[in-house]
């Protein structure tokens, strides 16, 4: 038989085990509506470049509220 002391000791014998924490939440489930073809193209360009189309339909988002954030007047 092992003493428990030798198979770790770098943790005390009575400490707790050690919980990994998530990470912060940074995504929100939703629905959403949009257009077939609008749709149809992310999927496409989704295929093409080998990124999902979630997040290149994000990615599009993104640089469009950076754009509009330089110019207030085109949201």
């Amino acid at each position: 038989m092992i003493p428990t002391s030798t198979l770790n000791p770098s943790q005390p014998q009575n400490a707790a085990p050690l919980r990994r924490t998530r990470p912060p939440k940074r995504k929100t489930r939703i629905t959403i509506y949009l257009d077939d073809e609008v749709l149809n193209e992310f999927r496409n360009l989704s295929e093409r470049c080998g990124t999902g189309y979630q997040t290149l339909i994000n990615a599009a988002l993104r640089t469009r509220l950076a754009a509009a954030g330089a110019e207030p007047s085109l949201l």
